[in-house]
């Protein structure tokens, strides 16, 4: 099957699709499902998936900046690199798989959840997400600089080594394990003096 851009989609079951390099950019997607495909260089930004699911999809590279999902589902997807800066993605759950940089800079988040996904990178720069939730994920480098968080609970991430921007966190709930982690952040990001 070929995408195209601007291309309506309506009910669509695809299994085992290679979508490598097409682009799709501007399409709409109404209930449709996305079962072990693979979607490699595949443009989908400015895409509108509605009532859209993904399972066990794998894509080194994809593309979906400023793409607008609603109520969709991310089973056991393996992504590299995800650009997907300034996406609006409200009642979105990501569940399993593994991601190595997910890129969501500047998006608009709500009622979104992670849950048991291993991600290496996850930049939310700029993010304004109100009831995001992560439960069971592991996250090595997190980036919350400029975010704007509402109702947001992180108590879900674990194994993180690196954090930029702590004073994004404002609105987040924290673990009193994290808390004692993010120490040594939020003292330099406060200007405090531990002798």
């Amino acid at each position: 099957m070929l995408l195209e851009p601007g291309g309506d989609y309506d009910g669509l079951t695809l299994r085992g699709e290679r979508f490598d390099g097409q682009d799709a950019s501007e399409a709409r997607f109404l209930d449709c499902a996305f079962e072990q495909c693979t979607l490699d260089d595949t443009d989908l930004s400015h895409a509108r998936l509605v009532d859209t699911s993904w399972a066990g999809v794998r894509s080194a590279t994809l593309r979906i900046a400023s793409s607008a999902w609603q109520d969709g589902t991310l089973h056991d997807c393996r992504l590299g690199a995800v650009q997907a800066y300034a996406v609006r993605w409200t009642r979105v759950h990501v569940v399993g798989g593994k991601v190595d940089y997910f890129n969501l800079r500047d998006s608009t988040l709500e009622h979104v959840r992670f849950t048991g996904v291993v991600i290496d990178e996850l930049d939310l720069a700029r993010v304004r997400a109100t009831h995001l939730t992560f439960e069971d994920c592991r996250v090595r480098r997190l980036d919350v600089t400029g975010a704007t968080l509402k109702e947001a609970d992180v108590r879900g991430i674990r194994d993180l080594q690196h954090l930029d921007g702590v004073a994004g966190l404002a609105g987040a709930t924290v673990s009193t394990e994290q808390l004692v982690e993010l120490a040594p952040a939020l003292a330099e990001h406060l200007g405090l003096r531990v002798r």
